[in-house]
Order: C-alpha cells, then structure tokens, then sequence
C-alpha cells in the first residue's frame, strides 16, 4: 500500500514522478501528490482521488521542479483529505516529506512539539517527522534527517527534500520497502524497483536503519550511527513489459487469463521426470537440512494464507510432515515454541507483507530455517530468508491476488513432491504427479473456454447479497479463496466453510436468499459433500456446483454446474480456483464495481 517516487536529474522530474505514480497505482490508493524545489522554494501540488486528477492540476499549475518526490497515499492516521495527502512540509515550508509506514510514537512527539510552540495541520502521523527534522535543521540536512530518525517508532519508510539542498533526496527506511535506482547523471527512488526499469535496472536496496542521500548518478549511505557504508548494486529482471492490460478490459481479467502460462513458468525446470522428482535450482538448503526436517510452520496472510493450508494438507500427505498453518497477524504476538528440525514456509506475493515479515524475524531470532514464497526478487522476505523459491509469475497489477496464488500451489505441491521422494514416496507415485501437475496449463485454459457460461451464471445471481462457498478437504482452503475473492471484488458478503461444519450454526443462515457455491472437485470426500448440499436443497438454497466432469449425483440437486476438467485430488484446488476466480470477476463486473482497485485495500500490506 502506498507509493513512493522521487527523481533528480537532468529530466522533467515532474513527468518522472507522474508516471512513476501511475506505475504504483496498483498498490492502492485515495489521494496522491507530488512536491520539490523550484527557485528555492518549496513547491507542493495534491489532490483526493486518482493521479489523474494530480495531473490535471499540475497541468494547470504548470508546475517544474528541480527536484521531486511523490506518493500515493494510503490513509491510516487521518481522513482521506487533500491536507492530509503526501507530501507534507514543516511550518516554514522548508521541506517536503512523503511517508509510507506508521510512526507508532507520533502522538508523543506530536505533544511534545505542540508544547515548543509548532502548529499542526493535519492528522497524519506523518507530519511529525516533518516538524522534526525542520527542529533539528542547522544547515547539515542528513544530520537533520538522522536525528529525527533516532525519535521514531515504528515501520516507515521516507523520501524529503529541503530548499537549501535542490541537489538532494534524503531517503530512510525502518522495515519498509524502498529502493534507488542509479542512472548516468540521474537517481530514482521508488517503493517498487520495476517502476523505474525502463530507465534503469541498477538498484540499491535500502535495508532497516539506512539513511540515503542520493544525487543525480550518486548514492552516499549511512547506518544508525552515521557511518558511511557500502552499498550494493544488483541489477534487476525487469518487468516493465508486463505493465500493461493488452486486449482486457482489466488487469484483474488479463491475470486471470495468464495463468496457463505462468503455471508453465512456475513449473519450467523444475522437475526430473525420470526420477518423478522436482527439483529446486537456487534453493540454498542441502539435502541433509531437508532430510532432517521433521516439522514446517507455514505462515501467510490472505490468499497467501489459504495456499498454505492447501500446502499443509499437499506436505502431510504426499511427505508424511507434521505441518502448522498460522496467520501471520496472529502468529507475530505468540511466543512460538521453535523446536529443532522445524522448517518456516513463508509465503507472501509481494515478500513485503508487514506481518509475515514480523513473524519471520521473530523465528529466525530463535534459530528457525526461513524458506520464503514470493513473486519479487529483492524483496524484503526473499532477501531475509535462508532459501527463496520465486513463483516466476510475473508482475500482478490486480489487488485481488489470482495468478499468484495458483503459483503458489503449484510451487509448493512441486516442493511437497520433491521432500516426499526424499522420504517413502516410490518413483512411479512420483511420476503420475509430475504428469498431472503439466497437464495443467492446458486444463486451465479449457476452463477459461467456459467464461460465456460463467458469464450467464454469474448474470443470473450478481443480485444476491450473501454466498456460502463449500468445500472438503482440499476444497476446504478453495472455499476460503473463492469466498475471499468475490468479497473483494464484488463487496457481497461471502463465506467460505468446511462443508461438515454447516450443522454446527452456519446452516440456519441458508434460505433462497443465499446461493452456495459447492467445491466438489475433491473425489475422495465428493459422496459426503453431496449429502451436505442436500440439506442445502432442503433449505431452498440454490447451489452452484464446481464438479469434475464425469461427477455423478449433481443433476438432481445443483441449479448450475461448471464442469471442470479432472485431477489429482491435490491439484484440484488450482482448476476449481480458476472457476471461482471468473464466477467473481463477472458478478463483480456485472454489479458495476472498480475490480482492480476494490475500495479500502491495497496490493500489498506493507503496515500493520
């Protein structure tokens, strides 16, 4: 959530920053604004709503700066109001500040300023930095800004300039993700190090406690002690190509369609079907450290959540593994009890997810091993973690995660086949998975050939305001995903269950006002999933059935079926998600919603 951009060079930095902003739309946003020196003053330009409307003013403004930083904000700390939109600026209007993050002290040193005499004009805890660093300005401006720094509590990362210093950015970070980008005579910031790719793709990754000032072409970092330090430059895979709708109408339909290919990228080289084994390149761990693994904690967040939980059934049953399934934001306040041989899954699509993040540094201090699962490279988790599997699915624009999370299956059923045949599981076992998990890319795209059915169905109940998504076993975590994704687009009320659970309370909410959309691709447990929705029909509730083909028993009790092409019990939560994904896409579509910027939510969960 939220976007920082900043650039100093010999080009318009305002038409850097404008499109630097558009680029990080995706992460969520209601206000944004853009801010630099010109003459030697601070000039800021911000407005409520879409950067569109931050470019007609700026249009209007005919705004030119020397130097630049913008952002799209967020709102945590105060109502979404142009005074409280980025960048902000101390009481003489020396400096321009934009913030990502949340100062957890900033009511303390809010009281504590008040009391010096400063006047507030915003409810942003982001203001208060402002008035610090303007408090401890003597003409050095990195002191400055380090001293401000030493005040501050919390998960933040910023960008400033000062009027006396046109030939700066001062950038910092406290566990939030920021990069720079180094040109030939020109420097960019950015909260996202393919923003800036086609410009450049030399980036430095900021790590906790790093103070920047960055020049046109030059970087001079400091640590927490005002040392200077060594900074490493990588060159990054850029996706920059990736930025773009094509033929779709939305992000979120264009990722939806792209998931035959980026299953077939998540899976590429990655197994040995001689040995029906797979096989990880890159992956730091040995063989014996895998060997010794005797129990793995998965941890997630969200969608990231809901493939861990198909995980933990995918690592039980094919590698015999004890395995736990927590939420990051539960499990980040537990004192966890880590015993030897425990292996961490950390899954998370943007690897910047706040509370996952949290939690991974909390077990890696008691000696925990930290196997991360994430879609960028550099990011905070991959670069923490001792062993990093990338889902290779390309850049997801969409809030509403839907490539990601079939690659994150596919990712950890080829990891749960690799640790199995480690164990007990014969070569021939291994085998008919691995030609299961290539079929695939094809089976999905025979699922996308059905969206004008999907499409009809989804017509026919976009009205109702209440879903149940049902499902056993595997389906019961696909339940969980289907239910999350039409919340998230549609904003209707839905809930995913444990189809045997519905007896104990959920049932007396089925009328013919609730549609149950019942996953019943799992052909172990599909005999006692028919006899759920059998109570479901015997409520007047109408069901929407997402069923191997070939199923039988469904004809009399499901008003609509979407026949899905048939699997292994372990890989259907992929092909049935890919059904719930369109089921949602078209409700949302056909209820007029704003599907790839859902009010309220940000791409990424970058605070707590």
């Amino acid at each position: 959530m939220c976007g920082i951009v900043g650039y100093i060079g010999p080009k318009n930095p305002v038409e850097i920053c404008l499109a630097g902003l558009k680029k990080v739309e995706y992460r969520g946003y209601d206000s944004a604004g853009i801010g630099g020196v010109e003459n030697g003053k601070i000039e800021i330009l911000k407005e409520v709503g879409k950067v569109a409307e931050l470019e007609k003013k700026v249009a209007q403004a005919d705004l030119h700066l020397e130097v630049a930083i913008a952002q799209t904000r967020w709102a945590t700390h105060g109502k979404v109001t142009k005074a409280n939109a980025h960048p902000h600026f101390d009481t003489h209007r020396t400096l321009a500040l934009v913030h990502n993050g949340i100062i957890e002290n900033h009511e303390t040193l809010r009281r504590t300023l008040q009391s010096e005499g400063v006047k507030f004009l915003t409810e942003t805890d982001t203001e208060v930095i402002a008035h610090l660093i303007s408090k401890f300005y003597t003409g050095d401006f990195r002191k400055a800004v380090q001293h401000a720094v030493a005040e501050l509590q919390g998960s933040y990362a910023f960008a400033v300039v000062h009027e006396k210093h046109p030939d700066q950015i001062i950038a910092v970070t406290e566990d939030m993700p920021l990069v720079v980008s180094l040109g030939q005579k020109e420097a960019f910031i950015c909260s996202d190090p393919n923003v800036y790719a086609t410009h450049t793709r030399d980036v430095v990754y900021l790590e906790a406690g790093e103070i920047a000032v960055v020049q046109a072409g030059q970087l001079t970092l400091y640590n927490g002690q005002a040392e200077k330090i060594d900074h490493k430059v990588q060159t990054i895979d850029a996706q920059e190509n990736e930025i773009s709708k094509g033929q779709f109408s939305h992000y979120t339909l264009k990722e939806i369609h792209e998931q035959p290919q980026s299953i077939r990228n998540a899976i590429l080289s990655r197994f040995i079907e001689s040995e029906g084994t797979a096989l990880f390149e890159g992956l730091s761990f040995e063989t014996s450290d895998l060997l010794e693994v005797q129990r793995i904690l998965v941890l997630g967040c969200g969608t990231s959540f809901h493939a861990g939980v198909v995980a933990s059934y995918l690592l039980e049953e094919m590698a015999r593994i004890p395995v736990e399934v927590e939420i990051s934001s539960e499990y980040r306040y537990k004192n966890p009890v880590v015993s030897p041989g425990t292996l961490v899954i950390a899954i998370s699509q943007s690897g910047e997810t706040a509370d996952t993040l949290a939690a991974v540094k909390e077990l890696k201090a008691k000696g925990a091993k930290i196997l991360a699962l994430c879609n960028v490279q550099g990011s905070n988790l991959a670069r923490i973690a001792d062993g990093v599997l990338y889902l290779r699915a390309g850049l997801e624009i969409g809030v509403c995660s839907t490539k990601a999370f079939t690659s994150q299956v596919v990712v950890l059923a080829l990891f749960a086949l690799m640790m199995a045949r480690m164990r007990h599981l014969g070569k021939a076992e291994g085998q008919t998975f691995l030609k299961a998990v290539k079929e695939l890319p094809d089976q999905i795209q025979r699922i996308l050939d059905l969206t004008p059915s999907i499409q009809k169905i989804a017509k026919k109940y976009a009205h109702f305001e209440n879903f149940f998504f049902l499902g056993r076993h595997y389906m019961f975590p696909t339940a969980l995903e289907g239910a999350l994704k039409l919340k998230e687009i549609s904003y209707i009320n839905a809930n995913g269950y444990p189809a045997g659970e519905m007896k104990h309370g959920p049932i007396a909410l089925i009328n013919e006002n609730c549609p149950t959309v019942a996953l019943t691709a799992n052909l172990t447990t599909y005999p006692k999933l028919l006899s759920n929705l059998m109570e479901v029909k015997a409520r007047n509730g109408s069901v929407i059935a997402i069923a191997a083909t070939g199923s039988d028993g469904l004809q009399e009790i499901a008003d609509e079926t979407i026949w899905i092409p048939p699997t292994l019990d372990p890989l259907a939560p992929i092909l049935s998600t890919i059904a719930t994904q369109l089921l949602a896409f078209y409700i949302a579509l056909e209820r007029g919603a704003d599907i790839d910027h859902p009010r309220n939510l940000a791409k990424s969960v970058t605070v707590e």
